[in-house]
């Protein structure tokens, strides 16, 4: 379980963060929306260590975030950020092994039996087998993506961020790669916390949502419960239709 108690936060100036409480729920797809620079970086930057937080309180697992060691935090979370960069000629299967690394000793070089069969087990995961000899360079965006994840996943954990894991994609492979996500959640019971732009995107592949406004939350909750006019409206300054078609929920963002 991940939760957040009294948050707030600042760069030095007006909080970006303002006394926030959410609960991530186990087992579910948990999407971060609201206008940019509403707190939706800054409040994944702190729920993953890449940000010492103010005051309040981040607990995982029953246990402090600021307790817990890098190492230690990367066997219990993944993170796949925005912008993802590896070398060219460096082969997918060599990066995805680079998520093993919080299991490796430093005294040993190599990889044993079980840091393998995770890489493979990603590897599978994200249809990438038959690439794994594939250099970076050499991938279209959808499969950099998906190798990235890959590394993420091959750290075998439970819990799994994504800052906008669909930016720079064409919309192939955004489907592709939210599909996967929803694959990921469905058949490995892994928790996904993620950020997307793509209102409708966000309403199609997520459990709940969470509205950002200001620093402050707006909403959370269940899509169909917290998603209407007036709270699109909310986070984003503007009037847009919300509507069902086919039993989804959607937004006319156009």
């Amino acid at each position: 379980m991940l939760t957040v108690k009294n948050l707030s936060f600042s760069y030095g100036g007006p909080a970006v963060l303002d006394d926030l409480n959410l609960q991530f729920r186990d087992g579910v797809i948990t999407t971060l929306l609201g206008a940019n620079g509403c707190g939706k970086s800054t409040l994944l930057n702190l729920l993953t260590k890449n940000l010492a937080h103010g005051s309040g309180e981040i607990v995982l697992d029953g246990m402090e975030l600021d307790t817990i060691s890098i190492k230690s935090f990367a066997r219990k979370a993944a993170i796949v950020h925005q912008k993802n960069t590896a070398p060219d000629d460096l082969t997918v299967e060599r990066l995805v092994s680079y998520g093993r690394l919080p299991y490796r000793s430093i005294l040993r070089t190599g990889m044993d039996e079980e840091n393998r069969a995770q890489v493979e087990r990603a590897l599978i995961l994200t249809d990438l087998t038959e690439l794994r000899d594939r250099r970076m360079g050499s991938l279209s965006g959808g499969q950099r993506q998906r190798a990235f994840i890959a590394m993420a996943l091959a750290q075998n954990t439970k819990l799994l961020f994504l800052d906008e894991p669909t930016t720079y994609l064409d919309v192939r492979y955004q489907v592709e790669i939210l599909r996967l996500v929803r694959r990921l959640n469905e058949d490995e019971r892994i928790t996904i916390v993620m950020v997307l732009h793509d209102i409708n995107q966000a309403l199609a592949y997520s459990h709940d949502v969470v509205g950002l406004k200001d620093g402050k939350v707006a909403f959370q909750g269940k899509p169909e419960e917290v998603v209407t006019a007036q709270s699109i409206r909310t986070i984003y300054d503007i009037d847009l239709p919300v509507f069902r078609t086919d039993g989804r929920l959607c937004v006319m963002a156009v």
